[in-house]
């Protein structure tokens, strides 16, 4: 696999965005800035990078709760990402929508979605327009080890294999369903060799290596543009926070301290930049683009304290219903 250096150092940049907005959410969530939950993605960076990456800027994405990377990485603004979980009008969603249902048609991103596995059928109606436009476009569609339990899950592989669909279905395995472990609500090992069921490949990849997420996402998504159909992508990973930030982390209440710290010493960005000094990054150049992501990530903070909340007269606006 040949990555030229820039595109590997704006692959860190990426996933140091990713680290940094998501502490600084720790941060204004217990100073009470922040309404509603929030479902943190630290320690998965490498795998909404790697996919997106491996994209288009006209291809799309659907996301789920824990979807802060997820948009980060198809390009999403931390400044009105930022406003938008402060509830103010200058968000994504004009404060209106909160942390799980972020989305700019614009950019490829059709949607975060508060709903376990509900993102999967909406990816996969996506890739039949793709489909059926001629578009070119390709999928992916991002969900966690708990959804692949759900029937949307099984019914949308079953269609999208199928009808060949230009879809990516990435598989962000965790361990964990909110406080149930794979083990317990799961009798495989793999979740990818599920896709066997429905003729699809089932490939899994190190979640927390970067450009193995890449590589793998490339070759699926070049296996979709050809019409051959739909991938399910396990990406093995770690969630460092609770399920969201009401959820004792530290604790040994379903996770040992010592699986947590096994996972952390195995850090997507840190390993990333062992690789990246090895190849000829300067320390200096890394330090660079770590202070320049934490002054946008700052500068997101201030935006948002800054900017108004809706007007009363508008909280019935934006709103659609059938």
């Amino acid at each position: 696999m040949d990555i030229k250096l820039e595109e590997s150092l704006e692959m860190y940049r990426l996933m140091l965005r990713i680290r940094y907005f998501e502490e600084k959410i720790v941060e204004v969530y217990a100073q009470g800035l922040m309404p509603g939950l929030a479902h943190l993605y630290i320690g998965e960076e490498a795998v909404a990078v790697g996919v997106c990456a491996a994209l288009r800027p006209e291809d799309l994405i659907t996301s789920t709760h824990r979807g802060h990377g997820h948009c980060i990485a198809k390009g999403g603004d931390v400044k009105r990402m930022m406003a938008e979980m402060f509830g103010k009008s200058t968000g994504y969603c004009y404060g209106k929508g909160g942390s799980m249902h972020i989305s700019d048609i614009e950019l490829g991103i059709v949607g975060a979605n508060g709903v376990v596995g509900g993102g999967i059928p909406l990816a996969t109606g996506a890739a039949l327009s793709a489909q059926l436009r001629n578009s070119g476009q390709v999928v992916a569609c991002f969900f966690g080890d708990g959804a692949s339990n759900q029937g949307v899950f099984h019914e949308s592989l079953n269609l999208a294999a199928v009808w060949r669909l230009p879809v990516v279905y990435i598989c962000e395995n965790n361990g964990y369903g909110i406080s149930v472990s794979q083990e317990r609500h799961q009798a495989i090992k793999d979740i990818a060799v599920r896709a066997g069921a429905y003729g699809m490949p089932g490939v899994v990849v190190d979640g927390n290596d970067v450009e193995a997420v890449y590589e793998a996402t490339r070759e699926a998504v070049a296996r979709a543009r050809r019409g051959e159909g739909p991938t399910l992508l396990e990406c093995k990973t770690y969630r460092w926070r609770g399920h969201h930030e009401g959820d004792p982390n530290r604790g040994s209440r379903y996770r040992t301290r010592e699986e947590m710290a096994a996972w952390e010493e195995r850090c997507p960005i840190k390993n990333y930049e062992t690789k990246l000094l090895a190849r000829g990054a300067s320390p200096d150049r890394l330090e660079e683009i770590q202070k320049q992501v934490k002054k946008e990530i700052e500068d997101a903070v201030e935006y948002a304290n800054n900017s108004p909340f809706p007007a009363v007269e508008e909280a019935v606006s934006q709103v659609y219903a059938d």
